[in-house]
């Protein structure tokens, strides 16, 4: 079964990176944006249209994998690096 949790990165006072986590597995590059758009739909709802959003596959830096904008991870791997994010559970059924 595969879970889900999310986390944020600052950028400005006013814009974040969205982090969803997935755990366990390896995922397709379809899957990855599947999951990607049904979280910004998911913040579209709230006020937040353009969010950009970063999927996080792995727990090991074997198989560690950052799926996103380039500047956003990188952003979110120096994040991770220092453990500045926060997870939370996150269901995007």
């Amino acid at each position: 079964m595969t879970r889900f949790s999310y986390g944020t990165v600052r950028e400005s006072p006013r814009r974040a990176i969205f982090v969803v986590r997935v755990n366990p597995g390896q995922l397709g590059p379809m899957e990855v944006e599947d999951i990607a758009e049904r979280m910004r739909e998911r913040l579209a709802t709230r006020g937040e249209p353009m969010a950009q959003v970063v999927v996080v596959q792995g727990d090991s830096k074997e198989t560690l994998r950052l799926h996103g904008d380039p500047y956003s991870v990188s952003r979110v791997r120096d994040a991770m690096f220092h453990a500045a994010i926060r997870w939370m559970a996150l269901d995007l059924d």
